[in-house]
């Protein structure tokens, strides 16, 4: 919390940046997606009783929207790789005692982005594998358990398997969950970052469980209050145009205004609980790299000998050197 009030500038400043360039990118690739197949939404939407849409229309109509759906899965990773470096960047200043600013922090998450990212996709494909190969196997048994035509056990087989591969995903999640850090704060590639990490945890693994879960937990549980003021705003702009959905004499178009206010009421409160749920368990766990290393490796002394204190401690003046002569050469 005591950097979150320090450095929250930076912080706020670079996750509002983060959120704005992909909402911005995303929304005019979606705009632009609509404006190129908009005479087709009349001959897939719009259609009398009885017809159907011609195939050829809905693949245009879907393939249309395949470039922006490509672009948000991009968006969303990048996004997340620059949010899990932001973390480790603000405490390895913050444990410094140094000031930061967001052009400097932003610097800093952008040089490290492509070893970050690396390790966010990685440890997830790594961790995820387990469950991938349970639901490969498991959701063809329970379709064709379905039809009659396999064993009646699939559906069985597929939360055992889920029971027994869920733990080991969970393991190697929190075995890699300290990648971004070391990659930020020891500027490690990808494999030697996720190394790290494992050696970090090492011996460790409940703590660092517990933490991140508890991270985790009061993430979600304040990002949930800060939503709730804007929710009610928004319900309460809606509800009297609500009141009046099945009055003949109401007009569609009333509806317009209050559901816009709404819709904005709901993105805004997303957006500002976001840059708590999003901003918090990055730094709970670069605190939790930093207090493993000064556990295991005596981080403490490296920090001291670098801290401004330290490095900027005054030494002693050398007297200049006299041209008198001395007495006996007198």
């Amino acid at each position: 919390m005591a950097s979150l009030r320090r450095y929250w500038k930076p912080l706020v400043g670079m996750m509002l940046a983060v959120q704005g360039i992909g909402i911005l990118l995303v929304t005019l690739a979606v705009g632009i997606a609509v404006a190129v197949v908009f005479d087709r939404f009349a001959v897939v939407f719009d259609l009398p009783p009885g017809e159907s849409a011609a195939d050829e229309d809905v693949m245009a109509l879907l393939l249309a929207f395949v470039p922006a759906a490509v672009l948000l899965l991009i968006t969303l990773m990048v996004g997340a790789a620059l949010i899990s470096a932001l973390g480790p960047a603000v405490i390895q200043e913050a444990v410094l005692g140094r000031p930061t600013t967001f052009g400097a922090t932003w610097r800093r998450c952008w040089s490290r982005l492509p070893s970050v990212l690396g390790t966010v996709l990685l440890a997830g494909l790594i961790a995820g594998a387990p469950m991938l190969l349970v639901y490969a196997i498991g959701i063809p048994l329970v379709i064709m358990s379905a039809d009659g035509s396999g064993p009646p056990a699939g559906l069985f087989v597929l939360i055992l398997g889920v029971l027994v591969c869920l733990p080991v995903s969970v393991w190697l999640a929190t075995r890699l969950s300290l990648a971004p850090a070391a990659a930020v704060c020891e500027g490690l590639g990808t494999v030697a970052a996720l190394r790290r990490s494992a050696h970090l945890v090492k011996d460790g693994w409940w703590r660092v469980f517990g933490i991140t879960m508890l991270g985790y937990f009061v993430a979600m549980a304040v990002g949930y209050v800060i939503q709730i003021p804007f929710t009610f705003v928004g319900m309460v702009a809606l509800l009297p145009s609500m009141m009046d959905v099945g009055d003949p004499a109401a007009h569609a178009s009333a509806m317009i205004v209050p559901l816009a206010v709404y819709v904005g009421c709901i993105m805004v409160g997303g957006l500002v609980s976001g840059l708590f749920q999003f901003g918090f368990p990055p730094l709970v766990l670069a605190l939790l790299y930093v207090d493993l290393r000064m556990r295991k490796e005596n981080f403490a002394e490296t920090l001291i000998s670098a801290t401004p204190q330290a490095t900027a401690a005054p030494t002693a003046p050398t007297p200049p050197p006299s041209d008198a002569p001395s007495p006996d050469q007198a």
